[in-house]
């Protein structure tokens, strides 16, 4: 694609997705405004800041805005996410959240792709593996028994944070599993963005033994699929150094990078 193709749906990213708030908000939730920041309290696995732009903010008034959010949340004794993008202002914003004490964890790609192309794959899958769509929470915990065989550690919080989204409106997610004799060997899941052409792929880890089989790029086009039903145009992934060349060979897109940069009280 031309420069000018990734700038445009750089823009559709920053303009449609951000900031991002979950709508519906799960029981529990609360959402804040601070400024040109929007504060997120009562997630499962931490808190979350987000913004589309900071307004202009710097200098004093910025590392202001900084120290605000890391007393809110050493009161809380909760953990909290400032999500920041590669082309965010001012530039030295990564070095003002060091200064707080942020850290920050794994940088990730931005990608953003075209649904109908990626709805009409159609990728083999491995003999004996089905895909299924699940909402019950004993699949959810299954799901997360098999995140944990992945990344050896506790991912309990997907159990609730999904069975909470799912509750608040179960139109705005789909969770999907993939199934070898009964057992959960990936899994993944697509919100739909309301009043955007957007829906976001999030999960996709596989077993092992079952990577490079095709059941990543099967569950691309599964998920495909269900936002063109819903009418949506473009698909959006925060990807891993893993998954972001197979999907860039599927047609994704990368518009940014993003930085999770974390604050533990």
């Amino acid at each position: 694609m031309t420069d000018l193709d990734v700038a445009a749906l750089r823009d559709a990213y920053d303009t449609q997705l951000r900031p991002e708030i979950p709508d519906p908000v799960p029981a529990g939730v609360t959402v804040e405004r601070d400024g040109p920041l929007v504060r997120i309290l009562g997630l499962d696995h931490r808190g979350f800041l987000t913004y589309r732009t900071l307004d202009g903010l710097d200098g004093a008034e910025l590392d202001a805005l900084i120290a605000r959010q890391v007393e809110i949340f050493r009161r809380r004794g909760e953990g909290v996410e400032w999500k920041l993008n590669a082309h965010d202002e001012p530039a030295d914003l990564a070095d003002r959240l060091r200064a707080a004490g942020f850290v920050p964890e794994d940088r990730e790609t931005v990608l953003v792709g075209p649904v109908a192309p990626l709805a009409a794959a159609v990728p083999v899958l491995p003999e004996g593996v089905r895909l299924r769509e699940v909402t019950t929470r004993e699949d959810l915990e299954r799901i997360a028994a098999m995140e944990e065989e992945v990344w050896r550690s506790d991912r309990s919080h997907l159990v609730t944070g999904l069975a909470k989204e799912i509750a608040a409106d179960p139109q705005s997610i789909t969770v999907v599993v993939a199934e070898a004799d009964g057992a959960v060997v990936s899994a993944a899941w697509i919100r739909y963005v309301r009043n955007t052409g957007f829906a976001g792929l999030w999960g996709g880890s596989t077993l092992p033994r079952w990577r490079r089989r095709g059941i990543y790029r099967a569950l691309v086009a599964y998920r495909a699929r269900l936002a063109g039903q819903r009418g949506k145009t473009l698909l959006q992934v925060d990807a891993s150094e893993d998954s972001r060349p197979v999907l860039q060979r599927l047609g994704f897109v990368a518009v940014t990078t993003t930085t999770p940069y974390v604050y533990t009280p």
